[in-house]
């Protein structure tokens, strides 16, 4: 349905173009035509967490499967809580900062205490739809105060006596337990979460999930050599800013930008409409690989101007090297 949809998901943006530029084939490498080993060390693995482990804790397993020392979840899942849960290994660690403030979704179970009316149960779990003020749990990561958090949709998807089946998007930061917890206050009998899966870490939901077993199998036969498997369950890091919006550079751009220089106007050749001052855009070359992301300082309009500070840039992901120095850049 059209309102199950996160925020980014609603956005429809085009493509403007600045200035006119044909990529080398001779410097980088399409997404999808990365070797195994090179996803490996640079990519991302979209998990279907099982109930038990901690996400750390699954990090790490699928660490140990890889042989890579590095890797990082994308938000925390509490041990009893399964679904997606994406892993970036080696170098694309750091992306996962970029889908911890992204929506998410989650389909989960709710045990109202008592019997209520059913139009009751729609009526109140609608008054906690749009901006809500919650106070994280005393198990929390966070600082206990009242903070605002945007829950985009709560639908109810099944009712059976006490049990309801229901499906809420929100918010980075949401606690769906709280907001269980909170519902069953204004019903005035009381409720608690039974279960809860997460189907949605922005950009990664679950058609793309593999299992750690999954992972295992597909290393097994890699080490065969056969690699298909593992490509099917490695995903190329741009895979994880899909719902940023996007600005593309020329290539005597990009090696500037891998040192950390930030991006000017003279540098772009495309980028996305709707680009508003502040948001996190990232930056890519004509071959759709990511470079970094960083802050937009200007909105798109003013990016197909002639000059100006277009993007501070944040992190960088491509090595220094992949695309010549150029003297004259930006």
């Amino acid at each position: 349905m059209e309102k199950d949809l996160l925020p980014f998901e609603k956005i429809k943006r085009k493509i403007l173009v600045r200035r006119k530029s044909v990529t080398s084939s001779k410097f980088g490498c399409e997404p999808d035509k990365r070797s195994v080993k090179e996803l490996i060390n640079y990519g991302i693995v979209n998990i279907d967490k099982p109930p038990g482990p901690t996400s750390h804790q699954v990090s790490a397993y699928l660490q140990k499967i890889l042989n890579i020392s590095k890797a990082g979840h994308s938000g925390t899942l509490d041990p009893g809580v399964t679904g997606v849960l994406p892993i970036a290994t080696g170098r694309a660690t750091r992306i996962v900062q970029t889908l911890l403030k992204a929506g998410k979704e989650y389909v989960g179970l709710m045990h109202v205490h008592k019997e209520i009316p059913e139009h009751e149960i729609y009526q109140v779990c609608n008054e906690f739809v749009g901006k809500i003020m919650q106070m994280p749990p005393i198990k929390s990561s966070v600082k206990r105060r009242l903070r605002e958090r945007q829950v985009y949709y709560f639908d109810i998807m099944e009712i059976e006596g006490k049990d309801v089946l229901f499906k809420v998007g929100c918010q980075a930061g949401t606690y769906i337990r709280k907001l269980i917890h909170d519902i069953g206050q204004k019903l005035g009998c009381g409720a608690h979460m039974a279960e809860l899966r997460r189907t949605k870490v922005g950009p990664f939901n679950e058609n793309t999930l593999v299992t750690l077993q999954d992972l295992t199998d597909a290393f097994y036969y890699y080490e065969q050599g056969n690699e298909k498997y593992l490509h099917y369950c490695m995903q190329p890091i741009e895979n994880a800013v899909k719902h940023l919006p996007k600005i593309y550079v020329l290539d005597s751009s990009v090696d500037s930008l891998c040192h950390g220089a930030n991006l000017n106007v003279p540098g772009i050749s495309e980028l996305e409409s709707g680009i508003e001052k502040e948001d996190i855009v990232a930056v890519m070359t004509l071959k759709g690989e990511l470079i970094c992301y960083g802050n937009a300082k200007l909105d798109s309009e003013e990016m197909l101007g002639e000059r100006g500070l277009a993007v501070k840039t944040e992190k960088v992901f491509m090595l220094p090297g992949t695309y010549p120095m150029i003297e004259k850049n930006q």
